[in-house]
């Protein structure tokens, strides 16, 4: 059967690494081939970082990258987030995969429509 890993990844897994572990966890299972969607994104320090560690690892003949998607941050408007006048932003599942394997097709503020290709 010919087809891809796809693996949803938890709040409670990811928030048990540190950022370094989250960034080599992420691009050593994209390299295998998975697409991961992760349940709570990624800060945007952790973005930068994975982004940067992989323009470093793009081979001509062998990874080729990643694609990453992730909806809009939100706000916290929680009433303690008020009291404490505090606008963390929330950060919401993304979706990151091999970058000849996983392409975006449309994107908004609550869809994310992507096209996943079994051939590379």
């Amino acid at each position: 059967m010919q087809g891809f890993q796809m693996d949803l990844v938890s709040e409670h897994r990811l928030s048990q690494m540190s950022p370094v572990e989250k960034v080599r966890f992420i691009i050593d299972e994209v390299k295998s081939g998975k697409i991961l969607v992760l349940e709570k994104g990624l800060s945007p320090e952790e973005e930068a970082s994975l982004i940067e560690m992989t323009m470093t690892l793009i081979e001509p003949d062998g990874f080729s990258g990643i694609e990453m998607e992730s909806y809009p941050s939100e706000v916290d408007t929680s009433f303690i987030g008020k009291i404490l006048k505090k606008n963390a932003l929330k950060s919401r599942l993304t979706v990151i995969g091999p970058a000849d394997q996983l392409k975006t097709l449309k994107k908004d503020r609550n869809m994310i429509s992507a096209l996943i290709s079994t051939n590379k």
